[in-house]
């Protein structure tokens, strides 16, 4: 027998929440993050550095050791959020005041989305492209203690999901500028051309907006459309392996890749935790709006 609908959602909540918080420990520890977008942001620091400190602009900007002390703040978020990780595998074994650490790294996931946008010049499609991964941890929280998940929590959710492939569509049409991987990793992974790479990117778009909206249909339609979201919010998040991965340097492709596939995978799973809740459910016909559907 396989695990009880509840133990499941659970489970892939785990995963879905300690994967984005190891990815983004990996991403601290070697790479980057764009905390220096804002900490060397002349219109917003100049003012604070120069009334606050004894130092001119140029004088924080050029000194090592403000950059050394940068790169040792990230090293110790790694720190941090390796620890996240490993407590979302253990939120049932341990005390309140440690699962009160997980909502301080949703909080610092939540600042890197704002970072990320304001990098990519204040797009809001930006931010709430990564509503599913700083949302997956909350998910958690609120649901791990619950005997059933409930209706009005499985809604956010679907919100939660909607927002993020809408916006990963805004992306694929060329809504905002398409990233240059995109169509780098269609061509790597299915050998297309570059004109039908981006046709393929184009309908796939499409397709991300038809997730957000179909999601909030009826029961059994909803279902198929959270099959296709779970497939493909899984295949977008391994394909920044596959489609990056140089057998002639396969550790550097791995240590440079299969973080950012980390992070990424609660935009498969948790389309796969609601589909078990409504499978659990055996839901075919339109849900009861939140506000019902939570009492009882």
């Amino acid at each position: 027998m396989g695990l009880p609908a509840t133990k499941k959602i659970i489970l892939l909540l785990k995963i879905a929440a300690a994967s984005v918080f190891a990815g983004r420990a990996w991403q601290h520890f070697f790479w980057d993050a764009p905390y220096r977008e804002l900490l060397w942001d002349d219109g917003l620091m100049q003012p604070l550095i120069e009334n606050l400190t004894p130092w001119t602009w140029h004088e924080y900007v050029t000194n090592l050791a403000v950059d050394e002390a940068i790169q040792r703040w990230m090293v110790g978020l790694g720190f941090f959020y390796t620890a996240c990780a490993v407590l979302c595998f253990f939120i049932e074994k341990i005390p309140g005041w440690l699962r009160w650490l997980l909502w301080v790294g949703v909080g610092g996931l939540v600042v890197l989305a704002l970072l990320y946008m304001k990098e990519y010049f204040f797009h809001a499609g930006q931010f709430f492209e990564y509503t599913l991964q700083f949302g997956a941890p909350v998910v958690l929280l609120l649901a791990w203690r619950k005997s059933e998940v409930p209706a009005r929590l499985v809604f956010w959710m679907k919100i939660a999901i909607a927002l993020t492939f809408a916006c990963h569509g805004l992306y694929s049409v060329g809504y905002y500028p398409r990233p240059a991987n995109f169509t780098e990793m269609t061509m790597n992974i299915l050998g297309f051309s570059q004109q039908a790479a981006v046709r393929f990117l184009n309908i796939a778009g499409m397709l991300d907006f038809a997730v957000a909206v179909g999601i909030f249909l009826p029961g059994k339609w909803a279902k198929w459309v959270l099959v296709y979201a779970t497939v493909w919010g899984l295949a977008t998040s391994l394909a920044r392996i596959f489609g990056n991965f140089y057998w002639s340097f396969p550790l550097d492709s791995l240590h440079q890749w299969v973080f950012q596939a980390a992070y990424r995978l609660p935009h498969g799973l948790v389309p796969w935790a609601v589909l078990v809740w409504m499978n659990q459910k055996n839901i075919t016909s339109p849900e009861s709006p939140p506000s019902e559907a939570g009492q009882g």
